[in-house]
């Protein structure tokens, strides 16, 4: 019923957002009567953040059109190359038509980033993918919103989303395939790897895990805390709702995104009404940088997805309840995820000094699962004053982190 809610609230604000969009403009543009009124600048800075903050958020767009490489400007495509029900494998093309260049490109390192499915759209790692982009062949894991997958395709279990990450592996190529995976997929894409490691299978020759809770036990955060003191029951019969007739979902059921988004406020509300306050003010003073870099940020928080129910839930059990991976005791499909079978594999972990969703240690306790990756081919970077954004997008992502990780891929190519 809360979803049905939900939907009828979005329903209602619609004539009201449109109307304040609107009147927002009525004072800004200089042909308007209504901009020559005292105060018209505050009007239309309360009318606009009025609708931003009653707006629907749809998933935006990588928009990546191009890349500066190798001291040239390089065009990027986009490209689907598998398109699976809940996640399709993004490919960001890149061409050149001279000769040297195309063979730079093609001499590059391949990456498939592992974006998170936890409530955000795969478009939140934009910077990690421009970034990448300047020095690697890219693909991305660009997990769908539940709500628009039909229920005819069955439902979508945490061993599904390890089998596409094999998948996805395969597809690529293991051999010259260097996978990083950012925040919650840390642990999903280590068992994948695990699990073709014990099976014989080629394994990608680097792994990269980002702010993951690889071992959620270690200096746990608000993010652990509420999954361990609420029972899994509690989160069946609290947070699952069943999509309503208005998406081709209808009837899934699903963790829906907008209790995730409230959930992501709830933890720094008074960092939230600071950031739109001063995007008031931005507005009223003319201070157009500001309020563009408010529109882009909040433009992709606000964007979230509806994850499956079955996957939400075992997520919950599996990794932040009974910590199988850290206990050795996880099993996919019937067979053992033994990180420990990993041997041909370097790998590198990223931790911020200030994050607040993984806790310090929790991504670095791969090192002490990975016990068949020699010393010498493991590296640990805790990134200072960042946050758990910070490590994947922003100035201290592109001066600080990225080059020990474009410095740690190359060091093991082939």
């Amino acid at each position: 019923m809360l979803y049905q809610l939900h939907e009828f609230q979005r329903t209602m604000l619609n004539p009201l957002t449109a109307w304040a969009q609107a009147t927002a403009k009525t004072f800004t543009n200089p042909l308007s009567p209504l901009s020559l009124v005292p105060g018209a600048p505050r009007l239309a800075a309360g009318y606009e953040l009025l609708y931003r903050l009653g707006k629907a958020y749809e998933k935006p767009e990588f928009n990546i059109k191009s890349v500066r490489s190798n001291g040239r400007d390089i065009p990027i495509v986009e490209q689907t190359i598998l398109d699976k029900p809940f996640c399709k494998l993004v490919r960001f093309k890149r061409y050149a038509d001279d000769p040297d260049t195309i063979k730079l490109l093609k001499d590059e390192p391949v990456v498939l980033v592992c974006a998170p499915l936890s409530g955000h759209h795969s478009t939140l790692l934009r910077d990690t993918v421009r970034t990448l982009l300047q020095d690697h062949k890219v693909y991305v894991t660009d997990w769908v919103d539940a709500r628009m997958v039909p229920v005819e395709h069955g439902e979508f279990h945490l061993s599904d989303y390890i089998r596409y990450i094999q998948e996805f592996i395969r597809h690529i190529g293991a051999e010259n395939l260097n996978v990083i995976s950012v925040c919650q997929p840390t642990v999903p894409v280590l068992a994948a790897i695990s699990l073709m490691a014990s099976a014989g299978e080629k394994t990608p020759r680097t792994m990269t895990m980002m702010g993951g809770p690889i071992d959620a036990r270690k200096s746990a955060t608000a993010v652990n805390s509420l999954a361990t003191n609420k029972s899994y029951e509690w989160f069946e019969n609290n947070v699952i709702y069943t999509v309503p007739a208005n998406y081709p979902g209808h009837g899934r059921r699903v963790y829906p995104g907008f209790l995730q988004h409230a959930g992501f406020v709830a933890m720094n509300p008074d960092r939230h009404v600071s950031s739109h306050y001063d995007y008031y003010l931005s507005l009223v003073q003319g201070g157009s940088d500001d309020a563009e870099a408010h529109v882009k940020f909040y433009d992709e928080y606000n964007a979230v997805l509806d994850m499956a129910a079955e996957y939400y839930l075992e997520t919950i059990r599996t990794v932040f309840q009974e910590f199988r991976l850290a206990n050795g005791t996880w099993v996919v499909d019937g067979e053992p995820v033994r990180p420990q079978d990993i041997k041909s594999t370097a790998l590198l972990t990223i931790e911020g000094e200030l994050d607040d969703i993984s806790g310090a240690g929790q991504t670095a306790a791969a090192h002490d699962l990975c016990t068949g990756i020699a010393k010498t081919r493991k590296q640990h970077l805790t990134a200072e004053k960042c946050g758990h954004y910070g490590i994947f997008s922003g100035r201290r992502w592109r001066d600080s982190v990225y080059p020990e990780l474009r410095d740690f891929i190359r060091k093991y190519r082939a």
